[in-house]
């Protein structure tokens, strides 16, 4: 891919890196917005990618306007791996996101594939950097992790045993300051409804679901926010808060295409999913 305009993304540091070597002491209150599923070349089975170009430009147009903490895109970036001409649409689109609003990714399976391989990972990297960091903002750490490698990792264990490994340490470390919170930011949900339910496309098989939802809970993982489902779904784990965000391109069910916006407390996360013609006008934090 020799001619993408290449977006300045926050995130173009070492596989596995932490974008921040330290928490910062707790700041104001801030927010985010998470956009998922854009997924260019959805509507259209992949003849054009004008519905979700529409749609995506909205959503950056928003995050201009309402000025962020930072953006997380939760993946499927777009509708068919490895396709550059899908690729090069988003990475124009998203360019124009100011650059003092920070983007990060997230990969999904549309990015590299339902079974991703060693030469799918290394393409995703390549255009969109890691599939697999940490970062931290207003004293709170936020680890985003690749669970197309957590989900189907028969053409990439290597991959996936690398990922574990950093992640159990990032969760289990010690850390210090501790965090106020710490998120995780995902494109499959762990589950949708029950801990216990059957392996599906839409969540994390059962044989590994369990030993991460225990790693979260002993990390004291706030809130996770995924996609994936093209719909919006909320469950939780003990304490911990499983967020599967609707789409802002094509919606596969009741939701129709949006963002949430995420405040975050000291003392709590509040969020809003919000279809694209009912955006508000501005965020007032609580205690602003």
């Amino acid at each position: 891919m020799k001619h993408v305009a290449r977006l300045p993304l926050a995130v173009t540091l070492a596989l596995g890196c932490v974008l921040a070597a330290h928490a910062r002491p707790p700041a104001a209150p801030f927010f985010f917005i998470q956009i998922t599923d854009p997924q260019l070349g959805m509507w259209a089975d992949n003849a054009n990618v004008e519905q979700e170009t529409a749609n995506l430009e909205f959503a950056v147009a928003t995050s201009i306007r309402l000025r962020p903490a930072f953006v997380i895109v939760t993946g499927d970036l777009v509708n068919r791996a490895g396709d550059e001409a899908q690729v090069a649409a988003y990475l124009r689109i998203m360019a124009r996101v100011d650059p003092a609003i920070r983007v990060y990714h997230v990969p999904g399976n549309h990015d590299v594939g339902n079974t991703p391989t060693p030469d799918s990972l290394s393409r995703y990297r390549q255009w969109f950097g890691p599939d697999w960091y940490a970062f931290y903002h207003g004293g709170c750490r936020f680890v985003v992790i690749d669970t197309t490698l957590i989900h189907d990792p028969s053409k990439a264990p290597d991959e996936m045993r690398r990922q574990e490994a950093w992640l159990e340490q990032e969760l289990t470390g010690p850390k210090r300051p501790r965090p106020v919170h710490t998120v995780l930011l995902q494109h499959h949900p762990w589950f949708n409804q029950s801990p216990d339910e059957p392996d599906a496309y839409e969540n994390i098989p059962r044989s590994r679901r369990s030993r991460y939802l225990d790693w979260l809970t002993q990390a004291g993982v706030s809130a996770v926010f995924a996609g994936h489902r093209h719909g919006n779904s909320i469950a939780r784990y003990g304490s911990m808060e499983i967020v599967a965000t609707g789409p802002v391109g094509k919606p596969l069910r009741k939701d129709p295409s949006g963002l949430r916006i995420v405040e975050v407390y000291k003392d709590r996360i509040a969020h809003c999913y919000y279809p694209l013609n009912a955006v508000p006008e501005r965020v007032c934090l609580a205690g602003r």
